[in-house]
């Protein structure tokens, strides 16, 4: 009895440090996960609202060059640059979407090759893909009832990102009306989208080099700034505090802002054609 006394103790001490760091253990990371919590907020709404790092940038630079201008030259980037995030979250969401109603396509021939009708393959094929985005209610119910499916195909395509359901809506027409095979058609729909996509991206490519002449166009006077204040110049106190300096600042402003909307202009004149 005292021997298996002496064990039980012995266990007991030697699960206390175990149980005791634990419990620190766990109380750290209690402690941890509010702070957690707040830097992925912070991060999240740093990703979500970038226009705003302008704001730091100006603050900075107005710092440096002694000057109220570079905090009202910030309070005007921010909703530019507002503008051109929503614009190109709007071209990849258009993508995206694009992309949807290719695999659409791809799924409901798959279905119609199985054995399915055309009805039911569209329904089972529009849940899975979820690429008719608002209309897919309309859609799905004018499939389930016998209601006017290329209409309601018709009208989802009239948004942003959804025109190829425009060819949709053609092949089933045609489909039903003349008695041609949808599986076909769709497939040389899902063909044709899928090389547009494939030239959208080889012209993406090509452009690529003259974007990035824009690129280097834009950070130029930034570099320039930087070289004359590592030879011992300060270039932001003379652009920003002297009559001349102004005169210059506001002349390579405006050179700058036409050479950027210039070069821009061309490449999406590139892009469109």
């Amino acid at each position: 009895m005292a021997l298996c006394a002496g064990l039980a103790a012995g266990i007991a001490v030697a699960r206390e440090p175990g149980a005791r760091r634990a419990r620190a253990l766990t109380a750290r990371g209690r402690a941890e996960l509010p702070r957690v919590a707040g830097r992925a907020r912070l991060r999240a709404l740093c990703l979500e609202r970038k226009e705003w790092l302008c704001a730091p940038v100006a603050a900075l630079l107005a710092a440096l060059g002694e000057s109220v201008l570079p905090l009202l030259a910030g309070a005007v980037a921010v909703p530019l640059m507002r503008r051109w995030i929503r614009r190109r979250a709007r071209q990849r969401e258009r993508e995206r979407v694009a992309d949807g109603v290719t695999a659409l396509c791809a799924a409901v021939v798959g279905e119609l090759r199985v054995g399915h009708e055309p009805g039911e393959a569209l329904l089972t094929a529009g849940r899975h893909a979820g690429a008719l985005g608002a209309a897919e209610s309309a859609v799905l119910a004018a499939a389930r009832f016998g209601g006017d499916v290329p209409a309601a195909l018709l009208q989802a395509a009239s948004r942003p990102g959804f025109e190829g359901l425009a060819g949709v809506a053609a092949c089933w027409r045609v489909a039903v009306d003349g008695g041609a095979g949808l599986a076909a058609g769709l497939t040389r729909l899902e063909h044709a989208l899928r090389a547009e996509r494939r030239s959208r991206e080889e012209l993406r490519a090509q452009l690529a080099g003259a974007w990035s002449t824009v690129v280097v166009l834009a950070l130029l006077p930034a570099v320039g700034l930087g070289l004359g204040a590592a030879l011992g110049a300060d270039p932001l106190g003379v652009l920003l505090n002297t009559p001349g300096g102004l005169v210059c600042l506001l002349a390579g402003g405006l050179l700058e802002a036409a050479g950027l909307l210039w070069a821009s202009r061309i490449v999406r004149s590139g892009e469109a054609g």
